[in-house]
């Protein structure tokens, strides 16, 4: 197993879980049924999220250009992005801040695209699959919106008004998963030649 800084960076990624959820069940922290967390709590999780994120994009920048790539290095780094934000989407539905529909068409999605690629490397047509913009796309989108949720309480500009937060942040998650049910046909349609002939 290799022992570099990208992958020292995707374990710290995993790590971060326990301590992002936890912030909302920790004994001091602990509400009542249907009562939101408070504002501190909601801070604390949007730095965490965001620490996590920040995370995602700085060890395949290092793999990259310290040439620490590797082969458990591509298996973990997806699986620490798809924890995290099934983590995230489960902890907002159970506060009421997206809906179940939203969130299992999210992560069923990374779920099937997951196992197609693993199924097409195993064919040898990996490239087929490989991450397209409208990835890229959903994934920023998708990541901004958790942000905003998690964050919930809206930010006050000064003159420029007030930020809603949480107004945006589900119009987003909304946008993202239809682009998830838009990347998911792209990357079927992409697998469709090779499936057709089996």
């Amino acid at each position: 197993m290799a022992c570099n800084i990208p992958t020292m960076l995707t374990w710290l990624r995993i790590l971060l879980i326990p301590i992002f959820v936890g912030a909302f069940y920790w004994p001091e922290n602990l509400h009542t049924l249907g009562e939101m967390p408070s504002h501190q709590v909601n801070v604390f999780a949007t730095i965490v999220f965001v620490i996590a994120a920040l995370t995602d994009w700085l060890d395949g920048y290092l793999a990259r250009h310290l040439k620490q790539t590797s082969a458990f290095g591509a298996f973990l780094d997806p699986v620490a992005d798809k924890l995290m934000v099934a983590a995230a989407l489960i902890v907002l539905v159970e506060f009421g801040r997206v809906g179940a529909i939203v969130s299992l068409i999210i992560i069923g999605r990374e779920i099937a695209i997951s196992a197609l690629r693993e199924w097409m490397a195993g064919e040898g047509q990996s490239s087929s699959v490989g991450v397209a913009m409208i990835g890229k796309v959903k994934t920023a989108v998708q990541m901004l919106a958790i942000v905003f949720l998690l964050y919930w309480d809206n930010i006050q500009l000064g003159s420029l008004g007030i930020f809603k937060t949480k107004e945006i942040g589900q119009g987003l998650i909304v946008l993202a998963a239809f682009l998830t049910l838009l990347s998911m046909a792209y990357y079927l349609r992409a697998a469709m030649p090779k499936t057709s002939r089996q």
